[in-house]
């Protein structure tokens, strides 16, 4: 029989074999961390499918938040969470330069998409200039939908809007419509009234009520659509739980966590692809 010294040594090793940080292997049952993230790594079954295998090889519970990128990071500030997984650059870096997160590390990627009617009111299936298609929609005042929620595609449309030159605020209420909700009740929305709608790549392959809709512009590549990770920064926060967060976010950009996100499908189509190549990793998020 084992002394009790030997199946801890054992433990040790598996865990080491594992990639779990040995600080884990004293983690409780109740152990949980709180990730404030995006509506797109939930609504397209990201999160749902990797996350059991951190928890079961940690012991510790990710409990998810999952509201748009300017709402999780306000959470975040806040100290409500412990890690940030958002796709908004800037603000993630802002995020980190007023010192509410620790350091921001790339995750992974995919694209935006703009999606639209079947019979193609504005006649730009095909473009490869995003600004170009949008300026169309404007031109013939047809039915845009937008979340309107601040996050991070949010962000990103009204970037792409603004390089067009036109105020979409002028016309909100009229062909551009502002949902105030999430990536899925927004298309949902949007199909409903047959309007374009820009969208993560992720959400509408994972997305079931198509309808008639389907992609009109892709590949330019304003429409690129990267994910960081941030520890919340425990000096501003002293309830951050800051080796869990740690560890999950070491997990995630180690092998384990790549290729686990790498490996994430729906009808044989990719949804995300791991990027978390940043020269300032930590040496054990190479493990």
């Amino acid at each position: 029989m084992l002394s009790l010294h030997h199946l801890l040594a054992v433990t040790v090793v598996v865990a080491m074999v594992a990639g779990i940080p040995s600080q884990t292997l004293n983690a409780k049952n109740s152990d949980y961390i709180v990730v404030q993230s995006t509506t797109s790594t939930q609504n397209s079954g990201l999160l749902d499918a990797i996350l059991p295998t951190f928890e079961n090889q940690s012991g510790i519970e990710v409990r998810v938040v999952a509201v748009g990128t300017g709402q999780a990071i306000r959470n975040a500030a806040n100290g409500d969470g412990d890690v940030l997984l958002v796709h908004s650059k800037a603000a993630e870096e802002q995020f980190v330069s007023d010192k509410w997160g620790v350091e921001r590390f790339d995750v992974m990627y995919n694209d935006f998409v703009l999606v639209g009617p079947e019979n193609d009111p504005a006649g730009i299936a095909g473009t490869s200039n995003i600004t170009d298609a949008l300026r169309s929609i404007a031109a013939q005042d047809k039915l845009f939908a937008s979340r309107g929620d601040d996050s991070g595609t949010h962000k990103a449309e009204l970037q792409l809007w603004n390089e067009t030159g036109i105020d979409v605020k002028v016309n909100s209420g009229g062909w551009y419509r502002e949902t105030g909700s999430g990536m899925g009740a927004t298309l949902n929305v949007g199909i409903g009234m047959g309007a374009y709608i820009l969208t993560d790549r992720a959400t509408w392959i994972a997305f079931g009520n198509k309808n008639k809709h389907q992609i009109v512009v892709q590949g330019d590549e304003r429409l690129f659509n990267q994910y960081g990770v941030i520890l919340v920064n425990p000096e501003r926060h002293p309830n951050v739980k800051a080796t869990l967060g740690q560890d999950f976010i070491t997990w995630l950009l180690g092998k384990q966590g790549q290729a686990a996100i790498a490996a994430f499908k729906i009808d044989g189509q990719q949804l995300f692809f791991p990027n978390a190549f940043s020269t300032k990793r930590t040496e054990a998020a190479t493990q």
